[in-house]
């Protein structure tokens, strides 16, 4: 915790399941401008997210003797007031729990997020102290967006309410009323300033503006006795200090502790439930900056709900989002909330997850809740609903990607995509085989849907030898895409999504193949990369100026969700043998725990070695597919039906 190369890389994570959040390092110095101590979704814009607690800085005197237990960079690289050197043990099992130590003092501070409300928890507890012991806190305030920075400014606000043992402010017009109190009553000293200049050098490394000014109104100070705690509460409406530490109890009752594998990932999943002033239930693709993403929310909901035993959140976040996908089929309309509904690949991922609840819950619970929906979905797309995804002659479907990215590789440098998958894409097209399929499968033993269902299995039967000859090469894997004449030679995982799929146009000893050259060039410890080191551009690392991240996002970092397709497609080829091989292989994402944001697993990782986290700090898709994965595992007790078509 002293060495900060090894500590400030390391990040904590917690949030309200209602968009609000808490993020910093395991040290308490914020190293990027989505860091803060209270983040909480604006309704009044667009529900992104806003710092008003960037820190709050803890002193412990004795003697008239100050100890400032903070830790911030400021410019020139000069950290100050240099508090982690008092750490001396850190755990977060439960609750992030620090353990400081000045002089004869132990002091703990353990951080808790209220559920469902935007409010965070510090409760304080001084285990040991040899003489008359003082805790003074000063609250760094930034009201802003958390993708900008605050600068020094006339504009602010600088009053301060009274409320019961705290303080009220609001800095700017639009923001809401910030309510800083604690559990026993403290001495508030109004001392204002700003305070100048901290660096944030993720933001730097990123070749961003990283510099910012915080604004402090003053300092609580309280007494502390030896065994006693006092909680600092921090929130966006006032609060009792006489409840504060029974709702500190009642939250923390219901967490589950971070032992395991599972469990962590079990924390982290809940973590992306979003639900709406509107009632309405949500999933983040991922934080610090994760925002509801129409092909995120159907990707990691089956891992990030039906994985960890949340049926219900599945069908209230389901409900939600194939509301809005059927009334852009009914009207063409795009949801404020759920971007990205009117891309063409939308569809065929609401049908996948349906299935996978179908495999989860059993496929008389989908025939009853989803049959008639995804049968709509699929009807839609045949009678070519979607305004860009058609289908051809010979039963598969295409899709104009040139000039706006359509698929989940999606980067795009001066307007235009950095890869135009264009044509008939290798995903899009499994997913419509399996779609095909499913369906037919779940409209079985309904008379009412017989004469559907015979259509969508000869659609299905249509596509399946077309699919091969366009798409399956002498090299014995699969083209990307194919564009007329054109066809794109380029190692790409979208092909382990066709073979991972649990209906699939290619027989066992075609995906055999197709998942050696995966395994070959494709495989990594932290899951597929996203173009072979072989094929001509591979940037493995995430790095450099934002035009270099960009042009580099899809061209050789490898993405963990990706896995989820792999150990589909491997177990499917090779049956119980395959087992112990894809349990070795989640062994990589097990050592990730302790690492980035810890509990959870960053949005990429560099497709060489050491393979390093990039990008966002936890992301859905890819703790949804992991934790697929291993309930696929645990649930393997007999073979995979290996040529399963």
């Amino acid at each position: 915790m002293i060495n900060l190369e090894q500590s400030l890389p390391k990040e904590m994570l917690r949030t309200n399941q209602a968009g609000a959040y808490h993020c910093t390092t395991v040290v308490g110095c914020n190293t990027r401008k989505q860091h803060g101590l209270l983040v909480i979704p604006m309704p009044g814009r667009d529900y992104r997210p806003a710092v008003l607690l960037s820190s709050l800085d803890e002193t412990v005197i004795q003697h008239g003797a100050p100890f400032n237990l903070g830790l911030h960079r400021y410019q020139g690289g000069v950290y100050s007031p240099n508090g982690h050197k008092y750490i001396r043990e850190f755990d977060c099992e439960s609750v992030p729990r620090t353990t400081y130590r000045v002089g004869g003092v132990i002091l703990t501070k353990e951080k808790i997020f209220i559920s469902k409300e935007n409010r965070i928890l510090i409760r304080y507890t001084l285990l040991d102290a040899h003489s008359p012991t003082t805790l003074q806190f000063r609250p760094m305030l930034a009201f802003r967006d958390s993708n900008e920075l605050c600068v020094e400014n006339d504009a602010l606000n600088t009053e301060c309410g009274e409320v019961p043992n705290g303080v009220s402010c609001c800095l700017y017009d639009g923001y809401p009323t910030l309510y800083m109190q604690l559990s026993r009553k403290p001495e508030w000293v109004y001392d204002p300033h700003w305070y100048k200049g901290l660096e944030y050098v993720k933001d730097m490394d990123r070749g961003v503006p990283y510099v910012e000014d915080l604004w402090v109104p003053g300092y609580f100070q309280v007494p502390i006795k030896k065994g006693e705690s006092v909680i600092f509460s921090a929130g966006v409406s006032e609060v009792s200090p006489r409840s504060l530490s029974s709702m500190y109890q009642r939250e923390i009752e219901g967490r589950t502790c971070r032992t395991s594998f599972y469990n962590c990932l079990k924390n982290s999943a809940k973590q992306f439930y979003y639900s709406a002033p509107d009632g309405k239930e949500y999933m983040l693709s991922g934080y610090p900056w994760g925002k509801v993403l129409a092909r995120n929310t159907f990707m990691s909901l089956p891992g990030n709900t039906l994985a960890i035993h949340h049926r219900k959140d599945f069908e209230n976040i389901f409900g939600t989002a194939v509301e809005a996908l059927k009334h852009y089929m009914d009207t063409g309309e795009v949801s404020d909330m759920i971007q990205g509904i009117d891309l063409p690949d939308i569809p065929l991922w609401a049908v996948w997850a349906v299935q996978q609840f179908a495999k989860a819950e059993g496929a008389d619970a989908a025939r009853k809740l989803y049959l008639d929906t995804v049968a709509e979905i699929v009807d839609w797309i045949i009678d070519d609903g979607h305004p860009n995804l058609r289908l051809t002659d010979e039963g598969l479907v295409e899709t104009e990607g040139a000039s706006t990215p359509v698929s989940w590789m999606n980067s795009v440098l001066d307007g235009r995509p950095v890869l135009p998958r264009t044509g008939k894409l290798v995903e899009f097209n499994a997913l419509w085989y399996n779609a095909l399929r499913c369906v037919a499968s779940l409209a079985e033993g309904r008379a009412d849907m017989a004469e559907r269902a015979a259509r969508w299995t000869e659609k299905a039967d249509l596509m399946k030898e077309p699919f091969v000859d366009t798409f399956l090469n002498d090299s014995g894997y699969l083209y990307d895409y194919v564009n007329g004449n054109y066809n794109d030679l380029q190692v790409r995982p979208n092909m382990a999504i066709a073979i991972g799929m649990d209906y699939s146009p290619l027989d066992r000893r075609q995906r055999k193949m197709v998942l050696d050259v995966v395994t070959r060039e494709l495989l990594t410890p932290k899951g597929l990369r996203t173009l072979s080191p072989k094929s001509y551009g591979y940037r493995p690392a995430y790095l450099g100026s934002p035009r270099e991240r960009e042009e580099a996002l899809h061209q050789g970092p490898a993405r963990p969700w990706l896995m989820g397709f792999y150990a589909e497609a491997y177990l499917r080829v090779f049956g119980m043998s395959g087992v112990g091989y894809i349990d070795r292989m989640l062994i990589g994402f097990e050592d990730d725990m302790s690492q980035g944001c810890i509990g959870s697993l960053s949005q990429l990782y560099d497709g060489n070695p050491p393979y390093s986290g990039r990008g966002a700090i936890s992301h859905a898709t890819n703790v949804a597919e992991v934790l697929r994965t291993l309930r696929t595992l645990k649930r393997f007790d007999q073979p995979v039906t290996p040529n399963r078509q």
